[in-house]
């Protein structure tokens, strides 16, 4: 059966078109249910076996008889968490609503499509919209919402008919869910059976838990006894737009400060805005606007821009109401300060978009008995404490939980939520790093069977088809050099004179992308992923283990595949000629850099891999002579390295990392293969090369080390990367070694991050820190996804393999290169966290201890330190709980705090009494006390 629907349009062109859009009616769509013998056998796969003969799942007191659940389309919107809980099964979702849900929440469709598609949830999709009996057309004057509610109420209908006529003793009911009162209303006047979500899942008595899973719809609907108003309106979205246009207001991300809770900044987009950051200060002013949400801003009169504050402030406070306590810690924010201080400032006045996610954190249990109403603090700082109710606080209690926020009216001085899911015990290593994983977004779940499925099969080998386009390099002295402990090998190195008296250096990268193609499961779970992330004692892959650890990691003594870049170079290190191959090699050394340094300083090893080292690090010496001249940046960061006990697995050790020669011959090879690739790949492909680049930071950035360093007679110049390089060099004090290497952990900081770009979209190539003009990242395949696309995009230069679509789409790369920064910027702060974590328990055994420090910064109340022999930072506070307030000086020019009448300036030593402050579970610290000199 056939029904059309016919309607005129006007073409941009100004001509009127006649549409007809056919819509095909069916009567053979299944039900679903497996009882039924009316309907042909369902159409889903054997993995969604559809709903359950004899219903099973919790028992309701409302309906004690076997039934079927059918939600609407905003309870599936604001419930999910609650029908992902495995007790719920058996649910009818209707064509009408899943694509409503599609269009208002991607995340939300992708969870209903997963239960759909769990074969224990018995979630049904039932095509109504195509079957005869269920569609129903639009009537004159009906909105397309109240349309889309009354096909679902005949859906309900023509299920609960169509069930009456199984043959079984007990009937199935369809029970409809639905927390909009009207459409609840007319189902029942129909005399459909109809609850709200709250009405049927507080009568599942057998699983009280559930109810803390449900979500406070309203944001007006759990009013605050007080019902005093604290915040101003949200302006509505209609308006918003309208005034984003006329300027009236700027849009923006909302970025809440991790140090300051009544202050944020709102990154402006568009790129011809002169204010990209706007201060917002104030409970008021940051008007409920959480942590990433997208909102609109209005700039304040001049006369009412602030600094940004230098003050620390936690919201430790337990009562929710105490707002004279929040006005009396903003006036303290206000302090005179010189005019060139003073930055845009604006207030929050409506939410374009909310961007909430799932949030970790613990219970603040309330101190009043048997109350249900408690605060969740967030184990991220920058996310304010969340209001739930919850019977089980007594269980949740010292756990780490998850938690989604619902709502934040106006009246309340935090936000709704509800519970969503209890993570383990805190304190635990495998609880932490869950937290750790799922605060960074960072995708951990194992590989599906859809994503292993493309494997090669094992045993593997290389066939005569692998061969084809490829050189065959085995006979070549290859070695690898990388950490102890490596598995996933991506590159090695080979060097050797050739007859012509010139070098022949190589490098030869795995071959990922002859194991992942485009477009198939694991090609688009590895970009996802979009690289590995590495923990204290931990790897999540982008790739499964079989490729990481075996397959492309390039081990010795095994035939592998490769991607090799091979120069020949002059003994002044000048490249006479490149050229890019596929190829097969055989490794004939996989060695540690201690392991390699130790070869390449023998007086008696004269092997041929040995010479081929020393071969490369000679010239690896002029590579990096050169590159400094130019003015690339040598910056530093303390890296630490933990010694973890074997049987207990906590660290025992903690030592600074130290570099060798060969971890500079290493680097400098894998810059200049990088820099090669990326201009044969732009050469090639001037639109769609995927490369990176380092921005120059603005000037403002350097203020805190010009600064710095003028406080020691030392001046930087940072109008260029060279000058900033030179007078880093410059930078040397005889009595005082270690400030040199300050300075240059200063510099790091004043840095922009790296991002991957792609060339069609983009017009600044330059790589500010290391001094080069293009770059790409070619030589790690196997941890990170970039360098599986700059391949594919090489074979395609060199023929040796074929192009795809989504290849030469810049709006598509473009969107890949968001997604990869994204990934990369959250693998690194997981792998700090991890770190913080682990030298936590490192201290927890060791005690107290005192150390020597350096300050890096000043605050206003605060100095945060170094101590070079861990690698570790901290903040030493000079006001605490309980204690009295010594007087405070801070000096913004010099930059300086004194205390009482000891002035502190950056890069003072000091001497600092370290202990692990676990007095809050959630955020333990590293507690530090100046010991010397006394204040």
């Amino acid at each position: 059966m056939l029904t059309s629907r016919t309607f005129v349009k006007r073409t941009r062109a100004g001509a009127v078109v006649k549409v007809v859009r056919e819509h095909y009616l069916r009567e053979d769509i299944a039900c679903g249910a497996a009882a039924c013998r009316l309907c042909p056998p369902a159409a889903g796969s054997a993995s969604a076996p559809g709903l359950e003969a004899i219903p099973s799942g919790a028992s309701s007191s409302l309906c004690p008889g076997p039934h079927f659940l059918l939600p609407d389309t905003n309870l599936l919107l604001h419930q999910i968490d609650v029908l992902e809980d495995p007790v719920i099964k058996n649910v009818i979702v209707l064509q009408t609503v899943l694509q409503e849900v599609r269009n208002r929440s991607a995340p939300v469709y992708k969870r209903v499509r997963d239960m759909i598609q769990n074969p224990e949830k018995h979630f049904y999709s039932f095509t109504n919209e195509h079957h005869r009996e269920t569609y129903i057309e639009q009537k004159r004057g009906e909105t397309s919402n109240d349309r889309n509610d009354r096909a679902i109420r005949v859906a309900v209908n023509w299920y609960n008919e169509h069930l009456k006529k199984i043959e079984d003793e007990e009937k199935i009911q369809v029970i409809f869910l639905t927390n909009d009162r009207t459409n609840k209303e007319k189902a029942l006047e129909e005399g459909i059976t109809a609850y709200t979500c709250e009405e049927y899942i507080k009568s599942l008595t057998a699983n009280p838990e559930l109810v803390d899973r449900l979500a406070c719809v309203s944001d007006e609907g759990k009013e605050i006894e007080s019902g005093k108003i604290i915040f101003p309106e949200h302006i509505p979205l209609s308006k918003l737009q309208q005034g984003i246009k006329s300027g009236i207001y700027l849009q923006g991300t909302y970025r809440a400060s991790r140090e300051n809770y009544l202050e944020a900044t709102v990154w402006v987009h568009g790129d011809g805005e002169e204010n990209r950051e706007i201060i917002v200060q104030g409970l008021k002013h940051l008007n409920r606007a959480v942590h990433e949400d997208i909102v609109a801003v209005e700039l304040l009169a001049k006369n009412e821009w602030v600094a940004p504050s230098s003050v620390v402030l936690q919201d430790d406070g337990q009562n929710e109401d105490d707002i004279e306590n929040e006005e009396e810690k903003e006036n303290f924010l206000k302090t005179t300060v010189s005019k060139d201080m003073l930055r845009p400032t604006g207030k929050v006045v409506g939410i374009i978009k909310r961007n909430w996610r799932p949030y970790c954190g613990m219970l603040s249990k309330s101190q009043i008995k048997e109350a249900r109403r408690h605060l969740f603090t967030p184990a991220d700082r920058r996310i304010p404490r969340i209001r739930i109710e919850t019977r089980q606080a007594e269980t949740l209690e010292g756990q780490r939980i998850i938690v989604a926020i619902d709502g934040w009216p106006r009246n309340s001085r935090y936000p709704n939520g509800h519970f969503v899911k209890n993570l383990g015990s805190a304190g635990d290593k495998e609880t932490e790093t869950e937290v750790l994983l799922l605060e960074h977004d960072v995708p951990h779940q194992a590989f599906s069977q859809a994503v292993l499925s493309f494997l090669p099969k094992m045993p593997w080998s290389i066939t005569e088809e692998d061969m084809k386009h490829r050189e065959d390099l085995r006979h070549l002295n290859i070695c690898s050099v990388d950490p102890p402990g490596c598995t996933d090998i991506d590159d090695a190195l080979h060097c050797r004179e050739i007859e012509n008296g010139n070098i022949e250096v190589g490098v030869h990268i795995a071959d990922v992308s002859h194991f992942i193609r485009p477009g198939n499961a694991l090609d688009e779970e590895s970009v996802k992923r979009g690289t590995t992330v590495y923990l204290c004692e931990k790897r999540i892959d982008m790739v499964p283990e079989l490729l990481s650890s075996n397959l492309c990691s390039l081990r010795s003594n095994v035939d592998r595949l490769a991607f090799s870049c091979i120069w020949e170079m002059n003994h002044k290190a000048e490249i006479l000629k490149t050229r890019f191959t596929k190829s097969i090699i055989n490794s004939k050394a996989s060695l540690t850099y201690a392991e390699a340094q130790m070869r390449i300083d023998s007086a008696t090893m004269n092997d041929e891999i040995t010479t081929s080292l020393r071969g490369l690090n000679k010239l690896a010496k002029i590579l990096k002579k050169k590159r400094i001249e130019n003015g690339a940046l040598t910056l530093s960061s303390p890296e630490v390295r933990f010694h973890i006990d074997s049987e207990t697995h906590d660290p025992i050790d903690l030592q600074t990392k130290e570099l060798k020669e060969t971890n500079s011959m290493v680097e400098e090879f894998m810059l200049l293969a990088n820099i090669s690739v990326a201009q044969k790949i732009y050469d090639e492909f001037p639109e769609f090369a995927l490369l990176r680049k380092h921005p120059a930071p603005p000037p403002s950035n350097y203020d805190i080390l010009v600064k710095a360093a003028k406080s020691k007679n030392l001046e930087i110049k940072t109008d260029s990367a060279k000058a900033l390089a030179e007078s880093l060099d410059k930078a040397e004090s005889p009595t005082f070694p270690y400030l040199n290497t300050l300075l240059r952990i200063l510099t790091t900081r004043c840095m922009m991050q790296a991002v991957y770009f792609c060339s069609g979209m983009d017009n600044d190539f330059h790589h500010y820190g290391l001094a080069s003009p293009i770059y790409t990242h070619f030589t790690s395949p196997i941890r990170r996804y970039a360098d599986i696309i700059v391949h594919r995009l090489l074979a395609v230069a060199i023929g040796a393999d074929s192009t795809y679509p989504e290849l030469t789409d810049k709006h598509k790369l473009a969107d890949m290169c968001k997604n990869l920064n994204y990934r990369h910027k959250m693998a690194q702060y997981a792998q700090r966290a991890s770190v913080a974590f682990h030298t936590q328990l490192f201290f927890k055994t060791k005690g107290v201890v005192n150390e020597d420090a350096y300050i890096l910064f000043v605050r206003k109340n605060a100095i945060v330190v170094l101590i070079p022999k861990y690698g570790l930072e901290g903040t030493v506070f000079f006001e605490e709980k309980d204690k009295p307030t010594p007087k405070l000086d801070y000096n913004n020019e010099v930059p300086s705090l004194t205390v009482e009448d000891t002035t502190l300036h950056v890069f003072d030593k000091v001497k600092v009494n370290i202990t692990l402050d676990d007095s809050n579970i959630q955020h333990q610290k590293m507690r530090m006390v100046l010991v010397e000199p006394k204040v």
